[in-house]
Parts: structure tokens; sequence; C-alpha cells
């Protein structure tokens, strides 16, 4: 045991930029649930199985109880999950008055199990000539398109879903926050046709109207992971998509989508973040004002977002901005938009 004064690294948390869970030695838990239900009825729902002259579509998710949690320990992702899937199907090329349908029970969806061996019963609701053929079609074919998207569920879970849970390194961050200075030329993600094309024209001095931009949204998160999204270089470019710059410090700059949006920390703790932030189109000088109050809740964060100083003509674009590429973006990124 290290003693008092020695300090034992896996405990040593000051000098990471997000101060917590360094080099990832802590147990962290992701309920993964709600998101895992939503997969499943995106990747199932209006799927269409043919063959044979026959054409079927999964008609609807019946049933998908069941849990799914990731965990992170010591850098390792570890997954559980369990899952008891019903699908109702029906036949899309039954002749005209006659209706084929049925249902598709998977009921031992899990990480004990490959995906070759979980059961898939398949089960049709009127016996006859056609619907046992249908039913023919789903056995052979249809079982094998169906274990391609649960193929493709547990892949998401392991990829998506996980992104954000293991932080980088120390000494990694810093190598990797040196490297980040270019590249802005080479991204695609682009802002509202109102803030891609600057304005050389505009002259300081001129007074400008402005307007505040109220906003509040709620992540299915701890406020401290909010915060990490927030301020870790590694995890502002997940969610932009491109190379940012970022010195997550009192007064430290910082660029994202493309140089479009760029300013300064003000303030930055794990409760409110201060910045100076601005759009490449405004006019030139010009700033607003971001403060974002981090509240953690028991099931939720809250985050309310006041920005002062938004020119009145880039009110509407800067709030529909702000939904499209900052909070949808870091809820499908990082799986914070998903409640039970």
């Amino acid at each position: 045991m290290a003693k008092w004064g020695e300090g034992d690294p896996r405990w040593i948390v000051e000098e990471r930029p997000d101060a917590t869970n360094v080099n990832n030695w802590h147990w962290t838990e992701k309920n993964a649930c709600a998101w895992s239900q939503e997969k499943i009825k995106e990747l199932f729902t209006d799927a269409v199985i043919e063959g044979d002259g026959f054409k079927c579509k999964i008609s609807k998710v019946e049933k998908c109880e069941g849990e799914a949690v990731a965990n992170n320990r010591k850098g390792k992702l570890i997954f559980f999950y369990e899952w008891n899937i019903i699908l109702n199907w029906k036949c899309l090329s039954a002749e005209k008055g006659k209706k084929i349908e049925g249902k598709i029970n998977i009921p031992n969806l899990s990480e004990e199990n490959d995906i070759s061996e979980v059961n898939i019963e398949i089960t049709l609701k009127d016996s006859t000539d056609e619907g046992e053929r249908m039913k023919h079609l789903l056995h052979t074919k249809g079982k094998e398109a169906i274990r391609e998207k649960l193929k493709k569920y547990v892949s998401s879970l392991k990829e998506e879903f996980t992104k954000g849970m293991i932080l980088p390194k120390k000494d990694t961050m810093k190598e990797k926050i040196s490297n980040i200075t270019s590249g802005f030329n080479n991204v695609k993600m682009q802002m509202n046709s109102t803030i891609n094309a600057p304005n050389n024209n505009q002259n300081l001095g001129v007074k400008i109207t402005t307007t505040t931009v109220n906003q509040q949204q709620k992540f299915m998160c701890r406020g401290q992971e909010f915060y990490n999204v927030m301020t870790t270089p590694e995890m502002v470019m997940a969610f932009t998509k491109g190379p940012v710059k970022l010195e997550a410090k009192k007064d430290g700059k910082f660029e994202i989508f493309g140089g479009n949006i760029y300013g300064e920390f003000v303030e930055l703790s794990p409760t409110k973040i201060v910045q100076k932030w601005r759009c490449k189109s405004w006019p030139s000088g010009h700033y607003s004002d971001v403060v974002m109050d981090i509240a953690e809740k028991s099931d939720h964060t809250e985050v309310n977002i006041v920005q002062t100083g938004v020119p009145v003509s880039e009110e509407d674009s800067t709030k529909e901005n702000w939904d499209r590429y900052y909070w949808d973006a870091i809820k499908r990124t990082f799986g914070f938009g998903y409640f039970m």
C-alpha cells in the first residue's frame, strides 16, 4: 500500500483535464436498455425479406423486454445484455383478399449465446398452403436475415453506444492535443447557410441589434460526463465529426466545425461553462456570451443555456444549429438522449 503523501497513480486525478477516472481504472457503468430498445425497433421495423416469389415485411416489434449494460473496467469494455423479442410479420405478395401473417419469437438474445445459437421461432396465424410456403421461406432465408440484424445490434452496442466510455489516458491525451493543429479545410460538416460564408464587409463600430437565446436540454448521463463531452478534445471531435482546437482552461481558445465556430473559455467547472462564442459570419469582432449551467438530477442531467449578444438576424439559425449540431449530435454519438 502506498504511504500517505506518496500517492497511488490510480487515484491521482488532478492532472487529468476532465479530473475523472484516470487511466480508466475505476468501474463505470452505462445503462443501454432504452437505447437498445430504440435500436432494435430501428433495425427490424419495416424490414423486408423476400425470395421464392414471396415478399414479407416485419410490420411491428410487438415485444422487446430485457436489459443491456455496458461497463468499463481498466479500459476494457464488458457487456451484459439479454432480450426477449417478438416481431409481427405479414406477407406482401399474397393474393388479393388473402391475409398471411404471423410472428417471429427471439427468446434468448444474450452475450452468453453466439448469434448462430440464438433461437428464432416462426409461427403462422392461419395455416394455408401459401402460408406454409411463406413460413418455410422465413425458416430458411428469413432466419439468416434476422441473424444479420441481431449482429448489427450487437456491433452497434459495442461501437456506437460506447463512444466516450473509455477516456484517453493522461499521456495519450497530451500527445493527441499537440497533434490537433490543422485540417479544417477537409471538414465536411457544414453549418446552415446563414453561417457558412463570412461577410468581410462588416465594419467594426457598427451598432448591432442583439437578442438572447435561452435553451434547456436533458441528457441521460451524469453532470461530469456532459462536462467531459464539452471540454475533452477527443469527445468534441466525436460529436462534431471533424478536427478541433480546444484548450479546456480559463482563457483557453476553441475552434470547431472547420473554424465556423470559435471563441474562448471564460469560466470552467463541472457545473458551469462560460464562453465567449461567435460564428465566423458575424460582424467582425462581435462575440456573444454563452453560459451553460449543468445540474445533475437523480436520473438525468439538466443543462440550461443562456446566450446573450446574438445578432437578431441570426436568432433562428443559432437556435437551430445548437439543436442540430450540438445537442442532437451529442445524444446520438454518446447515447445520452434515451429515456425509459
